[in-house]
């Protein structure tokens, strides 16, 4: 485990992408989630980003010996928390359009298409329910990242 004495560091950053990255892949690339992110509400979709900042903070400062006092903060929140709810949502967000998900299991999707650049397109319908998908896989990928930092 990591001492209440050990700072905040870029390699803890690099230890969150290596664990978020690992548990956010399998749920970018399976369809359930893209179902389930479809049928969410907004409120829904808001909860699952409660759940990410729960599980988080559980796992960051409940489940070790951090003290979150003892850390660098920005705005009142430890950098370290930040950079672990950050890399959550990116690491699936990223997975997400690096794989084509939206486009793979949203090909049906249409609405207002927001803005188009070198032949693609960004469509508010599919951002709605990408961004969802998104807060589905962050819950998994939170526990990943947390872990990873925690373990090295």
């Amino acid at each position: 485990m990591v001492g209440v004495r050990r700072r905040f560091a870029l390699a803890d950053t690099a230890q969150q992408v290596v664990g978020g990255f690992l548990l956010a892949g399998p749920f970018v690339v399976t369809e359930e989630v893209w179902v389930l992110a479809r049928s969410m509400s907004f409120a829904q979709a808001i909860l699952t980003l409660f759940i990410v900042l729960a599980v988080g903070y559980g796992a960051l400062y409940k489940a070790d010996d951090r003290d979150p006092d003892r850390e660098r903060e920005v705005g009142g929140i430890p950098v370290r928390f930040i950079s672990l709810i950050t890399v959550s949502y990116l690491s699936v967000f990223i997975l997400a359009i690096a794989f084509d998900a939206p486009g793979t299991f949203l090909s049906d999707v249409s609405g207002e298409v927001l803005v188009s650049v070198l032949g693609y397109e960004l469509d508010l319908a599919v951002l709605r329910i990408t961004l969802k998908a998104t807060s589905v896989g962050a819950v998994f990928s939170v526990i990943g990242a947390a872990t990873a930092d925690s373990l090295f």
